[in-house]
């Protein structure tokens, strides 16, 4: 007789799941952290795409940008103001050498009124345009009429006047939208804007697609812009005497 044969072994049972190791948990929190960071860094881009079709640009600067341009600011106000010193001083010498100097003295006085006129202190005509922007949504900020007047710089405006005030070297706009101040003082819509420049290359600056015109349309308003062969600028800057700078070819 044989022995019978013993029972078959049952199959084991499944397994249960593994719990989830600490390194699972951390590639579940880094791809956590991806998304909620690629979902912000969209938003800031929509942001700041937003504010730059808004014509918001210093206000979205980096501050060492901001210190650059108002740094570049300050050195050419600096530089006018030292250069001014410098032909009047010049000027006196001349004067008291005698008629044998007429030359050099009329000379003199020729750069001392370009430089007045260049420094806001004199008042100036000639060619240019005539702007006026309208703002009947409220919607002019500082920065559109700063970027009207960077564009006019940029076109070899040689004088300008906003409104009553006087552009210098170190003019500044500030408020918002409905309430500007040019320099401290406040400007009301409409803006009127001279320039003396050459015309055309005045007039083609305001009117570049993307730039100042679309900026103030975008923001609710108009810019007409008028070339004419004789604009006059007379509002007047007070020449401000430096505590600090000192003319070094002296």
């Amino acid at each position: 007789m044989t022995a019978p044969a013993p029972d078959a072994p049952e199959p084991a049972a499944p397994a249960p799941p593994a719990p989830p190791t600490t390194t699972d948990r951390q590639r579940r929190i880094s791809h956590l952290l991806i998304g909620v960071l690629c979902a912000v860094l969209g938003y800031a881009i929509i942001i700041q795409v937003r504010a730059t079709d808004n014509g918001d640009t210093l206000a979205t600067a980096r501050p060492q940008d901001l210190v650059a341009i108002l740094d570049g600011v300050n050195r050419r106000g600096a530089d006018l103001t030292a250069e001014i010193d410098e032909l009047q001083r010049t000027l006196a010498t001349l004067r008291s050498g005698g008629a044998s100097s007429q030359a050099a003295l009329q000379e003199a006085e020729r750069r001392a009124q370009a430089l007045a006129i260049l420094a806001g202190t004199a008042a100036a005509r000639g060619p240019g345009v005539s702007m006026v922007m309208t703002d009947p949504a409220t919607g002019v900020t500082p920065e559109v009429l700063l970027a009207a007047l960077q564009e006019l710089r940029n076109a070899g405006a040689e004088a300008v006047q906003v409104n009553d005030v006087r552009i210098g070297v170190n003019s500044s706009f500030s408020g918002r939208a409905g309430a500007i101040t040019v320099d401290g003082t406040a400007v009301t819509a409409p803006y009127t804007i001279l320039a003396i420049g050459d015309p055309p290359t005045l007039t083609a600056a305001m009117n570049i697609p993307g730039g100042v015109g679309d900026t103030a349309k975008r923001a609710g308003g108009t810019l007409v812009v008028t070339a004419a062969t004789t604009v006059t600028v007379d509002a007047l800057r007070p020449l401000q005497p430096t505590t600090y700078a000192r003319p070094a070819g002296g």
